[in-house]
């Protein structure tokens, strides 16, 4: 018979956790979300995929690592967060003025000023539910929910430590988001669905 303190389970620590992350096969990424409980991801689609490429390159022109301005943007990156928890945002960006220079830590143990997931199917409901409260909550300023299955971008404020919607846009909008100061558009953001094939119908036959 087991006992209340055999019976109960240890918590795995952060520690612990990441070396389970760094032993996953290639293709599934690993995160903490929830202090001592690993989830795992793998490869996203071709929307998806589609859209992260789209706004990465129309944010180039802030990315000094590609001679912009402003910023040191990273594309899935790990991010370890207070609370021994590790994201991996789609897009991460963080102030050059504040951060002249981001170091080869990794996980990377800064918050990020700004972050972007792009939802599919498998992930919106922990992007939604877990992702951008942990975001507000340990001071990324503003975080961009990006959905290619409607073709909309939502984009949220941190205040007082949490997410507050203060901005949307769709389809091919030009609009400035925050935190960048610049007019985006948003027309080529989104995979081209796949024209629908339909079958014609085979020859009649004839009744004798």
């Amino acid at each position: 018979m087991l006992t209340m303190s055999s019976a109960a389970k240890r918590v795995p620590t952060f520690e612990e956790l990441y070396l389970e992350i760094e032993r996953l096969p290639q293709g599934i990424t690993g995160q903490i979300l929830i202090p001592g409980l690993l989830a795992t991801m793998s490869r996203p689609g071709a929307a998806h995929d589609h859209t992260l490429a789209r706004c990465s390159r129309v944010l180039d022109p802030f990315d000094q690592r590609l001679d912009g301005h402003g910023w040191w943007i990273r594309q899935e990156f790990e991010v370890r967060f207070p609370g021994d928890r590790l994201a991996v945002p789609d897009l991460a960006g963080w102030r050059a003025d504040l951060y002249p220079e981001l170091p080869d830590d990794n996980p990377l143990r800064i918050v990020p000023t700004w972050c972007a997931e792009v939802l599919s199917p498998s992930t919106a409901s922990d992007d939604r539910t877990l992702k951008l409260p942990l975001y507000a909550s340990t001071g990324v300023a503003h975080v961009w929910l990006i959905d290619p299955a409607v073709r909309t971008i939502e984009v949220y404020e941190s205040i007082d430590g949490r997410p507050t919607l203060v901005a949307t846009a769709r389809d091919a909008d030009v609009v400035r988001l925050a935190p960048f100061d610049a007019e985006l558009s948003l027309a080529t953001w989104w995979k081209a669905s796949a024209p629908q094939v339909t079958a014609s119908p085979g020859p009649s036959s004839a009744t004798r």
